[in-house]
C-alpha cells in the first residue's frame, strides 16, 4: 500500500504496496513500467476488496454470527499489530532496495534481518498478552485462539519484507500476483477450516485462526521461493552506505510502524471498547450470554464492513495526489500546492459521499442483502450512524495524507494519536451507560463518529494553516447537510429485497448526483475533467 496509508480497514492486508515514481528525467520506458506496475498494483486492490469482501460474507455463514463475532474480537488487537508489521516492513525494505544499486540483494539480507527479529519480538509479546487481551473483554473463550494468531504475527514479519524487495525492485507483477494469491489462500482457510472446526469441535473461531495461520505459512513458503532471503555482504561491503546497518535501520523505521499503530488503532479500538461492555453486560439469566455478547460484536462487524466502504474506496484519489503534492512542496511551489489540495480534497469528498449516501441511506437493506433479516434488524441503526462518522474517517485520512505528503510527519501522527485518545474516552463513557445489545452498539457507533469528527475539525485547521486550503466550505457543507438528510430520509425505508435493493442504490446515487448538480457544486468544468480522464486513459 502507498506509503501514505493505512493498510485495510477490514483485514490484515498480507502486503500491498505502490511502485516508487520514476525518478525525474526518467525515459518513457520507466514511466511505462511505472504506469503497468500501479495497474497490477490497483488490480490486486480491488481483487484483494472483492475477496474480503466475499470473507466477511461467508464468514458469519461457515462458523455462525456468534463465532464471527467471536473471530472479530480475536481479528481487531491481531490487525492493529499486523498492519504495524507489515506497512513497516514492506515499506522499509522497499526503500532500502530501491536505492542500493548492484547490492540490493546484500541491502535485502540486511533489512530482512531486522525486520525478522523485529517481528518475531511482537509476535512473542502477543503470545505473552494473549490471556491479557481476552481477560479485557471478558472473555476468555478466545484466548486460545489469540495465541494461535501469534503465528501470522510471525509469518507476516516474515512475509512483508519479501514484498518489499519485490516492490523495491520493481517486479510489480509478481507482487500482485501473491497478494492476490494470499487473498484468496486466507479466505479459504479462514471459511474452510473455521466450518470444520465448527463441526467437528464447535469452536470455529479457533478454526478460522487456525486457517488463518496456515495461509500465511503457505503464502510465505511461495514467496521464499520467488525472492530468497538476499546476499551475505562481503567484507568490503562494511562500510557501504547502501546496505542498511541494524540501529540506523530500526531508528527510521520505527516513526513508521508507530504511525499505524494509531491509525490502526484507531479503527479497531471502537469494537474492542464495545466487546469489553457487552461481555460486561451480557444477562446472567440467559442460558449463553457470552454466546449472546458475541453475536452482537458480530453484528457490529457487519456494520464495519460497509461503512469503511468510502475509506477504501478514497485510496485511488490519494495514490494520485500524495506524489504531486511532494513534488510541489520540493519545489516550493506553494500556490501549486494549495491548488492541488483544494481539488483532491474536494474530488475526495464528492468521491466519499458518493458512496457514504448509499450506506446511511439504506442500512437494512445493505445488511439484509449480505448477512440476513437478523443482522439487518439489529445493525441497522448502528450503521446509519457509523456510516456517516467512518466517511468523516475517510477525509481525516486525506488530511493526514496531506500533510504527510509536506513532510509534516509528526503532525499527522499527533492528530491520529489525539483521535484514538478521543474515541476510547467517548467510547468507554458512552458504551458503558448504554443498555445491553442494540443500544451499545449506537453508543459504540456514535463515540466513533464524534471522535473522527471532532479531530477532522482540528485536521481542517491544521491543513489550511500549512497547505493554505483543504476542501471548500461550500462542498463541505453541501455534501454534509446532503448525507445527513439521506440519512434521515433512510429511516423511512424499509428493509427491501435483493433485487430491489440494487435499484434502490442506483436511485440513491442518482439522487445525490441530481441535488449536486442543482445546487451548483456539480458544473460544466468537472464534466470537463472527467472527460480529460476518460481521454487519457483510453490513450
Amino acid at each position: 500500500m502507498a506509503d501514505d496509508q493505512a493498510t485495510d480497514a477490514r483485514d490484515p492486508e498480507p502486503a500491498t504496496a505502490t511502485g516508487a515514481s520514476p525518478a525525474p528525467g526518467a525515459g518513457g520506458d520507466e514511466a511505462r513500467k511505472a504506469g503497468r506496475g500501479g495497474a497490477f498494483v490497483l488490480a490486486a486492490k480491488v481483487f484483494f476488496q472483492l475477496v474480503g469482501f466475499a470473507q466477511q460474507a461467508l464468514l458469519p455463514k461457515a462458523i455462525g454470527l456468534a463465532g464471527y463475532g467471536g473471530f472479530s474480537r480475536v481479528f481487531a488487537p491481531v490487525s492493529v499489530v499486523s498492519n504495524v508489521i507489515v506497512f513497516g516492513s514492506t515499506q522499509g525494505v522497499s526503500r532500502a532496495v530501491a536505492g542500493a544499486g548492484d547490492k540490493d540483494r546484500e541491502a535485502f539480507r540486511a533489512a530482512y534481518r531486522v525486520n525478522l527479529a523485529l517481528g518475531f519480538a511482537i509476535a512473542l509479546a502477543f503470545l505473552a498478552l494473549s490471556p491479557a487481551l481476552a481477560w479485557f473483554q471478558h472473555a476468555p473463550h478466545i484466548t486460545r485462539s489469540l495465541m494461535v494468531m501469534s503465528g501470522l504475527l510471525l509469518a507476516y514479519s516474515a512475509y512483508a519484507p519479501l514484498i518489499g524487495y519485490l516492490n523495491g525492485k520493481g517486479q510489480f507483477g509478481r507482487q500482485a500476483s501473491l497478494d492476490m494469491i494470499a487473498a484468496t489462500l486466507r479466505t479459504s482457510g479462514l471459511v474452510g477450516l473455521g466450518y470444520l472446526f465448527r463441526k467437528q469441535w464447535d469452536d470455529g473461531v479457533l478454526g478460522s485462526a487456525v486457517g488463518a495461520v496456515v495461509a500465511a505459512g503457505l503464502i510465505l513458503a511461495l514467496a521464499l521461493s520467488m525472492t530468497g532471503t538476499g546476499a551475505k555482504p562481503s567484507a568490503t561491503d562494511a562500510d557501504d552506505p547502501r546496505i542498511p546497518r541494524a540501529l540506523p535501520y530500526f531508528i527510521g523505521l520505527a516513526p513508521v510502524m508507530l504511525a499505524q499503530l494509531f491509525t490502526s488503532g484507531l479503527m479497531q479500538a471502537d469494537i474492542t471498547v464495545l466487546g469489553h461492555f457487552l461481555s460486561a453486560a451480557a444477562p446472567e439469566g440467559n442460558a449463553a450470554p457470552q454466546k449472546l455478547a458475541d453475536e452482537w460484536v458480530g453484528v457490529y462487524r457487519a456494520c464495519q464492513l460497509f461503512a469503511f466502504l468510502p475509506y477504501q474506496l478514497l485510496f485511488s484519489v490519494t495514490q494520485v495526489l500524495f506524489p504531486m503534492l511532494a513534488k510541489a512542496s520540493k519545489e516550493g511551489d506553494q500556490a501549486a500546492v494549495s491548488r492541488l489540495v483544494a481539488r483532491g480534497s474536494r474530488l475526495g469528498v464528492l468521491v466519499t459521499g458518493l458512496f457514504a449516501s448509499v450506506v446511511v441511506a439504506l442500512p437494512a437493506s445493505l445488511l439484509g442483502f449480505v448477512y440476513g433479516p437478523d443482522v439487518s434488524a439489529r445493525g441497522a441503526a448502528t450503521l446509519r450512524v457509523l456510516g456517516l462518522g467512518q466517511a468523516s474517517f475517510a477525509i481525516f485520512g486525506l488530511a493526514t495524507t496531506v500533510l504527510v505528503s509536506l513532510g509534516r510527519e509528526r503532525r499527522a501522527m499527533r492528530l491520529t494519536a489525539l483521535a484514538l485518545g478521543a474515541n476510547l474516552l467517548f467510547g468507554w463513557g458512552l458504551v458503558g451507560r448504554a443498555s445491553f445489545g442494540g443500544p451499545q452498539l449506537v453508543a459504540a457507533a456514535t463515540a466513533t463518529t464524534l471522535s473522527i469528527v471532532a479531530a477532522l475539525i482540528y485536521a481542517t485547521h491544521t491543513v489550511r494553516r500549512e497547505a493554505g486550503a483543504f476542501v471548500p466550505a461550500g462542498t463541505a457543507a453541501r455534501v454534509g447537510g446532503l448525507l445527513v438528510a439521506l440519512a434521515a430520509a433512510g429511516q423511512l425505508v424499509p428493509r427491501l429485497s435483493k433485487p430491489v435493493t440494487v435499484l434502490a442504490c442506483v436511485g440513491v446515487v442518482v439522487t445525490y448526483l441530481l441535488v449536486l448538480v442543482v445546487s451548483g457544486e456539480l458544473g460544466p468544468d468537472d464534466l470537463a475533467v472527467v472527460k480529460g480522464v476518460v481521454a487519457r486513459r483510453r490513450k
